[in-house]
């Protein structure tokens, strides 16, 4: 019996993995997930309170992987000395993209459902919620060098914002556009080096 039923759940979830990456939550049919899964909506509903609860059980434990990653290495930049944090610059954060990458390119489908698929969803607005987390870390961290006698130019949280964003969802492209490995590992790394220089440019270095 326990057999069957992760056999019924595993085939729920690659009917669902399916429906979303081509029509997106928004326009996923519950109907035609049921269907392929080949389950009744009644055995379904004994498994999930909704469309949305499937989708949450197909992307939050990657979710969670990401934002928790994510936080940790934020938290660890932050926690630093004050006079340690400038030869830090970029470190930790190297780590968690490099991370990140490897991650999204094991669990490729799942990303792309949480990245590009999630409209509609309380997952709809992950990337954003990375940047406010960015934007916050970079604005201390200007006030870090400021403590420490650095000559840091005023950086409003709008551009921080728009620099950001535009790194992160620069990144994510390599997911929506399914760049092949090795190419993308490439191109991440171009990536990482022209806002690195950028940053460090706005910030008087």
């Amino acid at each position: 019996m326990e057999q069957r039923s992760c056999a019924t759940l595993a085939n729920i979830h690659e009917a669902a993995i399916k429906e979303f990456l081509e029509k997106g939550f928004r326009g996923a049919s519950l109907r035609q997930i049921v269907k392929n899964a080949g389950v009744t909506t009644g055995a379904f509903y004994g498994y999930f309170s909704s469309k949305e609860a499937l989708f949450a059980s197909v992307v939050e434990p990657h979710a969670a992987a990401i934002m928790g990653r994510f936080m940790a290495a934020q938290t660890d930049f932050a926690e630093l000395p004050d006079a340690e944090q400038p030869k830090h610059m970029g470190v930790e954060s190297t780590e968690f993209m490099s991370w990140m990458f490897e991650y999204m390119y094991q669990h490729p489908r799942e990303i792309k459902l949480l990245l590009c698929c999630a409209g509609g969803t309380s997952y709809e607005h992950f990337v954003h919620n990375m940047v406010e987390v960015e934007v916050d870390a970079t604005l201390q961290y200007m006030d870090v060098l400021r403590r420490l006698g650095h000559d840091v130019p005023a950086v409003d949280r709008e551009l921080c914002h728009i620099i950001a964003s535009g790194m992160f969802n620069a990144f994510f492209e390599i997911v929506e556009h399914d760049m092949p490995y090795d190419r993308a590992k490439a191109y991440v790394a171009q990536l990482r080096e022209f806002y690195l220089a950028g940053w460090l440019k706005l910030m008087g270095n």
